[in-house]
């Protein structure tokens, strides 16, 4: 017997412990070589396993097992060949039912290997990926595929006739009870993207001096430029001009003005940048992530707008790679698309700042003396007090608001 040692690789500099998600190939199944046997989910995102040789797979961990970097996975014996599917005896001539089965397998088969997040969706709801038709390459089950499953099996049953009452019956009835009303609770493993979440959030909280600054912006000019030039936006480039590209753009021009905005702290020392690498926070099925847009000062509105449509599909998919979730000197997020009116954003350490954009709201504002009714948006930045002095946070969200205000004027780089 020969046997091979599958241990966990290493994925990222800064990624010590993973968790094994899910086993894609059961135990004692004949493997080949670069299947993927099983999925991780690290601190950033979800990475299929591959065998290193051809054997029979002996399981080692088990689904949920957090494991170190090098730790043990699997083993492979690779004495044992692989056993010919065409074994069995050849079809009677009389039947065309085998042909009919071969023609289903690879369907079925295929079936059963849903995405990570299609995965993570179908065992929340208990459904069996067997039972659902992937529309994927190949017949991956996709996320879109899971959520359909979900839907279809939520929906309301026909509800039976009503059983006619006999005229004589009472018109009072037993008073009701507790047993008509639900008392579970079921306790779930925290997923390893919503623990790390947690764990940092906490961090940034108890290791910088955190601070938050408000005001509010005017997004009358910003919202009359979209109208106008949004047709044309989308004829030339093929996607909408949309209010993050903007922002993005703003919030990349005031920080090279001021440099300790997108600066953070390394121990003694301070890390300064003549580049912005804006993290846009997406929400996704497993918890919120935040990949950075690289280089914003250098990219035009469409470039922006692409790179963000890609990287939240991505994020969404479950198909981030590390290098895509590294880096980053400056955090923006969105909570306005939920609905958020006004909120104080914790920072994303290492950075040391991060601006929290919220609903638009007409309210009515005072402008040359007369009460207007004007498109108004909060805007909040939490900054680390460390490295950022109150003067220039209140500077630095000031000149935001200035250059979102006049649209055309950050257009020309005035």
């Amino acid at each position: 017997m020969s046997i091979v040692d599958l241990k966990v690789p290493v994925i990222g500099e800064s990624i010590t412990e993973v968790t094994l998600s899910q086993w894609l190939k059961p135990d004692g199944a004949y493997v080949s070589r670069d299947e993927s046997i099983c999925e991780f989910e690290s601190d950033k995102a979800t990475l299929e396993f591959p065998a290193e040789t051809s054997g029979k797979l002996i399981h080692v961990a088990k689904a949920g097992d957090d494991l170190p970097i090098g730790g043990l996975v699997a083993r492979i014996d690779t004495s044992v060949a692989k056993v010919e599917e065409a074994q069995p005896a050849a079809p009677q001539a009389t039947t065309p039912a085998p042909v009919a089965e071969k023609a289903v397998a690879p369907a079925s088969a295929a079936a059963g290997h849903p995405s990570p997040a299609a995965a993570k969706i179908l065992k929340e709801n208990e459904i069996a990926p067997t039972e659902v038709e992937g529309s994927g390459r190949g017949g991956r089950i996709t996320k879109e595929d899971a959520m359909k499953a979900v839907e279809a099996k939520s929906a309301p049953a026909a509800p039976a006739p009503p059983t006619p009452q006999p005229a004589s019956t009472p018109a009072t009835s037993a008073p009701a009870t507790h047993e008509a009303f639900s008392r579970n609770s079921e306790r779930k493993k925290m997923s390893r993207m919503r623990r790390t979440i947690a764990t940092r959030l906490v961090k940034a909280k108890n290791e910088t001096a955190m601070l938050t600054t408000f005001n509010e912006v005017d997004l009358s000019e910003v919202m009359a430029l979209r109208e106008k030039y949004q047709e044309r936006f989308v004829q030339k480039y093929g996607i909408k001009l949309g209010f993050m590209s903007i922002f993005a753009k703003a919030c990349a021009k005031a920080l090279l003005e001021m440099p300790d905005v997108n600066a953070y702290i390394d121990g003694n020392d301070i890390i300064y940048h003549d580049y912005v690498d804006i993290s846009v926070a997406i929400s996704t099925p497993n918890g919120l992530v935040v990949p950075p847009i690289r280089n914003v000062e250098s990219l035009s509105y469409a470039e922006i707008e692409k790179e963000i449509k890609v990287l939240s599909e991505k994020a969404r998919n479950g198909t981030l790679s590390i290098e895509e979730m590294q880096g980053g000197t400056f955090t923006i997020t969105n909570g306005g698309v939920f609905g958020s009116l006004l909120s104080t954003p914790i920072i994303n350490e290492p950075q040391s700042a991060i601006l929290g954009m919220h609903a638009i709201k007409e309210r009515p504002v005072a402008v040359n003396g007369q009460v207007v009714i004007r498109p108004m948006m909060y805007l909040a930045l939490s900054y680390d007090h460390r490295i950022i002095d109150g003067s220039t946070s209140v500077t630095f969200l000031v000149r935001v608001k200035n250059l979102l205000e006049d649209p055309i004027g950050l257009l020309l780089d005035l």
